[in-house]
């Protein structure tokens, strides 16, 4: 008879995404007559750049005929892209790569998932807390999780709180992990790291012999000059942590699915006897066997984005974003809710008023201002009596919200 991976059933019911999807559409069923606000999951809604359309049109006309037709592409990615990802996201930064060290994907979500295919099951793992649940989920089904205890962590898992208390810096731990998760611009908190609490880490994870997996799916939306784009801005760096990146919030791509990750040649990991494995080798032979590369089209509309026009319409779409960041965080502000984030990511963090729990607060502001966020304890323990909202809605849907929250008796 066929087994199944009984992690999976250690797994709640639902993706947290979907169980808010749940909630609304059972809302929208008993309030037909109610226009919801969705502030919650963090899609985008402004349209494509025209440098990234104009260049799907032009890939799509390619594959039309015989002589620029195009089959299977590299599973590693198209030079071309690698070279322009090299030149624009990190040399202009100081920073060097081989195009061989870039691996381009279908997204920071399904890298950051997949990276555990390479790494040991036995692997200590830690996270901050608040935490993107993807981390925390692939761990599970990978065995690496233990058991989910009452408090809601897991067993073999170790958790770095970050919160108003501690201004949510996280503190290097006191117990060695073997893989750190760092995502900064951090989801969903809002919050960065300068360079200096950024080097902490680094230099924690050079002495420690620590692997750091680095989400840096939020590094447009920087606006800080302290705070680093890339953790290869840290001396070492290379040496300890892989970097993910993502074109889905920078340039709109969350329908197309395109983005990249950087494991550098000098990068290792260990087998049991001791012996250095290069994480470069290991990846590489992952994706070509289990991923077939990024459509060609897709890549072709990734490069267009950092054409002068692309770079262009990339920065208005951000900044677009970032004013409804700045609203919101003013806005609540003014409410009386002690609120985080929203300067150097799309991100505004919200602590409960009254000692609600996350869920409760998010069902009030449901039902009684039709705004849906997304509750903190979603992303973790440490997240229970936040929300999360977002700043990837549409403008005029940002006003009517802090015009429905200036009202609201909480």
């Amino acid at each position: 008879m066929a087994l199944v991976n009984e992690q999976f059933l250690k797994l709640s019911e639902s993706y947290l995404f979907s169980e808010i999807a749940k909630k609304v559409n059972t809302f929208k069923v008993i309030h037909p007559e109610a226009k919801v606000i969705r502030l919650g999951i963090g899609d985008v809604t402004r349209p494509l750049p025209s440098a990234a359309i104009q260049a799907l049109h032009a890939a799509v006309d390619e594959m039309g005929t015989e002589e620029t037709f195009r089959g299977y592409g590299p599973e590693q990615g198209y030079r071309f892209l690698a070279d322009t990802i090299i030149k624009h996201d990190y040399e202009a930064h100081g920073i060097s790569f081989d195009p061989d060290e870039i691996f381009i994907s279908d997204g920071a979500k399904s890298d950051t998932g997949n990276i555990g295919d390479i790494l040991s099951k036995d692997n200590r793992i830690a996270v901050t807390d608040p935490v993107y649940p993807v981390y925390v989920d692939t761990n599970v089904m990978g065995c690496r999780a233990g058991d989910l205890q009452e408090d809601g962590h897991w067993s073999n898992i170790l958790y770095i709180p970050c919160n108003a208390e501690n201004g949510f810096l996280p503190a290097l731990p006191r117990t060695r992990p073997d893989v750190i998760y760092l995502c900064y611009p951090n989801n969903p908190t809002g919050t960065a790291l300068n360079k200096h609490e950024l080097k902490k880490w680094v230099d924690y994870a050079l002495a420690n012999e620590i692997l750091i997996l680095f989400d840096g799916a939020y590094e447009a939306y920087i606006r800080e000059k302290d705070v680093p784009h890339s953790i290869y801005e840290i001396r070492g760096a290379k040496q300890v942590a892989i970097e993910f990146r993502s074109f889905s919030k920078t340039a709109g791509f969350t329908g197309l699915r395109c983005g990249y990750t950087v494991i550098p040649k000098e990068l290792n990991a260990y087998r049991f006897c001791g012996e250095k494995v290069s994480l470069n080798h290991l990846w590489n032979r992952r994706q070509c066997t289990k991923f077939n590369g990024t459509a060609y089209i897709v890549q072709r509309a990734a490069e267009a984005i950092y054409t002068p026009e692309g770079k262009k319409q990339v920065k208005a779409n951000i900044e677009y974003y970032m004013r409804n960041a700045a609203l919101l965080l003013e806005g609540m502000k003014a409410t009386g809710l002690q609120v985080f984030g929203g300067i150097n990511a799309p991100y505004i963090w919200i602590k409960a008023p009254r000692g609600l729990s996350s869920w409760k607060f998010f069902e009030r502001l449901l039902f009684e201002r039709h705004i849906v966020g997304t509750p903190g304890v979603g992303f973790g323990p440490e997240g229970e009596g936040y929300l999360r909202l977002t700043a990837f809605g549409k403008y005029e849907d940002t006003l009517e919200a802090i015009e429905r929250m200036k009202t609201w008796k909480i």
